[in-house]
């Protein structure tokens, strides 16, 4: 009768490392081939738009943004993207103020307007739906930013969305005397970036 034997000790721990070595390398694979993107807020813009008897459209000259993803899945990407208040700009310095102030903006309290997504969803295939919270004067509510993606896959395009709110549930109750406003604001970001680092999330074909 033949006692099996045990398996040699150098094996066994030959194994081990084997094992702790794939834990420790995949992961950092997946990671490393998520695509990296650079927003460039000098080629980009952030504007908007609200319907008045009298034409209340601008532009916010200083913001930032970041795209960002832990994998490949599109459902691991973050939009970010926050906005100086008093970095509005109309064209009026009488509409500017009226804006920067505790009626509208608040931007001495609530310095900050902000966006941070919370699920992306491809919707067509060049075109995506971003959910996320927006955050202005103070206010979060979530809102839809609706997106195309000029450039989808490649190593540079840009991101061009809409996003439409209303104001008077952020606590802009107020007018602009002899001006009449409507309560919706459209909000138009036009995002350039190029991909700096990985591959292309899994888009949908």
């Amino acid at each position: 009768m033949t006692v099996p034997k045990d398996p040699p000790v150098e094996g066994l721990v030959r194994i081990a490392s084997w094992c702790l070595f794939l834990s420790a390398v995949r992961p950092t694979q997946a990671w490393s081939q998520a695509p990296v993107y650079e927003i460039t807020p000098v080629e980009s813009s952030i504007k908007f738009d609200v319907e008045s008897s009298v034409a209340i459209k601008g532009t916010f000259q200083k913001w930032d943004a970041s795209l960002t993803f832990q994998t490949r899945e599109l459902s691991t990407g973050v939009l970010d993207i926050r906005i100086q208040a008093d970095s509005v700009d109309t064209g009026s310095g009488v509409k500017n103020g009226k804006l920067r102030g505790k009626d509208f903006f608040n931007a001495k309290e609530a310095p900050y307007i902000t966006f941070h997504s919370t699920k992306i969803t491809q919707t067509g295939p060049a075109s995506f739906e971003v959910e996320g919270d927006f955050t202005i004067r103070g206010v979060t509510k979530k809102e839809k930013l609706m997106v195309s993606d000029e450039g989808k896959g490649s190593p540079a395009g840009t991101i061009i969305g809409t996003m439409a709110f209303d104001r008077k549930e952020y606590g802009m109750n107020s007018g602009i005397p002899f001006i009449r406003i409507a309560n919706r604001v459209q909000v138009n970001v036009n995002l350039k970036w190029k991909r700096v680092a990985g591959l292309p999330p899994a888009f949908v074909q």
